[in-house]
This record gives structure tokens, sequence and C-alpha cells, in this order.
């Protein structure tokens, strides 16, 4: 696991590396830290800048109310920490890609602008990324015909020539992920924690080594779960794929719901709803609110893809993306 110092930099601004001490110590969120790379841009300087010392010099004239000098150098001062960390994740294969990089997914960068997340952690095969295919979300505690659901979702997909992007979790998650890998399908898992484990499990590594399956995680490949978490990875399940299928939710509650509610409402991609009987389902509700039902007959998945929202209107000129400033282009 190599990497160059820009994203080292990132990785201490932005990345989780155990219990801060308080809040002051925290890391930068994806829009902190979308406002310092801005004024960095600005300047002509780049995050591996903030490495070389003296830092209250290179940063000048900075200001913001929650990104202070003393929090910056805090972060920074963690270097020995992340060392000791990159070590661990390289031995078990994980990599990582920061977002001024070529290799970061161009469709999770252009729909999420600033709050797309600064580090991506991840294992197998990072080709896939830019691949997109249909995201396929639910409830952990479906029932058993929601899981039988997802399973030859999956399956319908890989022999369809669509990869498969979901969230790994137990559950609908995962049957829709293993039902297209086990068809010779592709997948993609966005994990809210426990990369490292995910990784090294029985249930994931042959399709990782066999290059059909990438897991990816914004957050600390060692994290654990944390809802906060959760809620955040699910924009980007769905910033990944090309269109959306619920199969399960629970009602004014959950990853799953809320998740929908969030592409409804960004209109990052069409979000189609599995139809039901179960009174206490949340489906019929994200209908309401502006999903569309599943068709019955999914014999053809590519209905699913040409309703697709016209990126063009996603797209937002004039929101940087935050990349590091070409130096020679500097006036």
């Amino acid at each position: 696991m190599t990497q160059s110092s820009q994203a080292q930099a990132m990785m201490l601004l932005t990345v989780s590396l155990g219990k801060s001490g308080n809040a002051d110590d925290r890391p930068l969120s994806a829009r902190e830290w979308s406002r310092l790379a801005a004024w960095l841009n600005e300047r002509g300087m780049e995050p591996s800048d903030l490495l070389k010392g003296g830092l209250k010099s290179t940063l000048s004239g900075w200001m913001d109310r929650s990104v202070t000098l003393s929090r910056l150098d805090h972060l920074i001062g963690r270097g020995g920490m992340l060392g000791l960390a990159i070590e661990r994740w390289r031995r078990a294969g994980i990599w990582v890609i920061a977002r001024p990089e070529p290799e970061y997914p161009e469709r999770v960068k252009r729909r999420l602008q600033q709050a797309s997340p600064p580090i991506l952690f991840g294992c197998g095969n990072k080709a896939l990324l830019d691949r997109g295919g249909l995201a396929v979300v639910g409830s952990r505690n479906a029932s058993r015909e929601d899981l039988e659901f997802a399973e030859n979702f999956g399956s319908a997909a890989a022999q369809q020539g669509f990869s498969i992007v979901s969230g790994g979790a137990r559950g609908v998650d995962e049957r829709a992920m293993l039902g297209a890998l086990g068809n010779d399908g592709t997948a993609i898992g966005v994990l809210a924690d426990s990369l490292l484990r995910a990784g090294t499990s029985e249930r994931f590594r042959k399709h990782l080594l066999a290059g059909d399956l990438v897991l990816v995680t914004p957050f600390n490949p060692e994290a654990g779960f944390n809802v906060g978490n959760a809620m955040s990875r699910n924009r980007c399940i769905y910033c990944l794929a090309e269109t959306a299928i619920v199969i399960s939710s629970t009602p004014d509650r959950g990853g799953t719901w809320n998740g929908a509610l969030e592409d409804l409402k960004a209109a990052w991609v069409p979000l189609w709803v599995k139809r039901t009987e179960n009174e206490s389902s949340g489906n019929p509700e994200l209908v309401r609110r502006g999903g569309r039902w599943l068709p019955d007959d999914l014999s053809s998945l590519m209905c699913l893809m040409n309703a697709s929202t016209d990126e063009s209107d996603v797209d937002q000129p004039g929101l940087p993306l935050f990349e590091a400033p070409q130096r020679d282009a500097v006036r």
C-alpha cells in the first residue's frame, strides 16, 4: 500500500485513527476538508504542503470557525499512528484512493461535489468502481421472500451483464451481491465498517482474488459499526450506480429508508421499489414520495436504465471539485 504525500496529508486530516480526546481533535468532515482544499487551491498549494512544517506560516490568513489551526496541528501530528495503520492495511491488501487522484470514481465526485469522501479505502478490483451498475438496498432483517428476491435479482443482473452495487451488510445487501457473484457477475460493496475483516472473510475472499468484487469504504478500514457512518455511506452506494432498487424498507427509520429519501431529494439516480403486500413496509410510501414501482417483468433490466436521471441535471457548474492545483498553471 503506497500513496502520495498528498494522500498521506488527506488521510491525516480526514480519517479517524482512534477515539479523539475531544471534539476539537476530530478529523475533518468532507465539507470541512473541501473548504480547506479550496483555500489551498486558490493559493497554489496542495495538501502535501501542510506536511513540510511551519503550519502557522503555511496557513497564514486561514480563518475558519471549526477548522482551527490547533485542530489541524493535532491531526497532522498523527504521522506515527498513521504509519503503523498503513502497514497493517498494506499486509491485508488494502489500497487507498484520494479524491484528487484519477482512479477516484468520477460518478461520486460529480454527484456529491463537496460532500464526496476525501479518501476511499478498498480491496479488490478498483476498476469496477467506474463500471456503474444496479444499486440494491434493503433491510438486514428482511423476510425470506425478499432475501430470495434479492439473490435472484443479483443473479439476473449478472446474467444480463450488470454489476450489483450494495452495502455488503447481512440481509438484502449481501444476498444481492452473492447472487451476482455466484453467477459469474461482478459487485461493488460499499461498507460502513470493518473493511479489514470483510476483505479477509471466506465469503468474499475468492471473489476479491478473482477480480469480480471490490469492497470500498470512506472510513478507517478497522472502524466498528457506527450509525452515522452507515447513513453516510448510503450516498456512495447510490452515487456509484446508474439506478437503484429498494427491496424492503421500514417507514421513518433505518438506513434503507433514509438513504432512499436522500436519493429522491438529490435525484442522483432513479429509485425503483419492489412491490409488497406487507402492510408495515415503507415501500408504498417511498413510491408516494417519488419512487417508481419495480416492473414485474425483469427479463430485460435495461428498462431500469432507460429511465436514468439526466446527469447533466446533476452537474452544477460553478461548484469546484477542489482538486490539487496544477502548479505550472498558477500565475
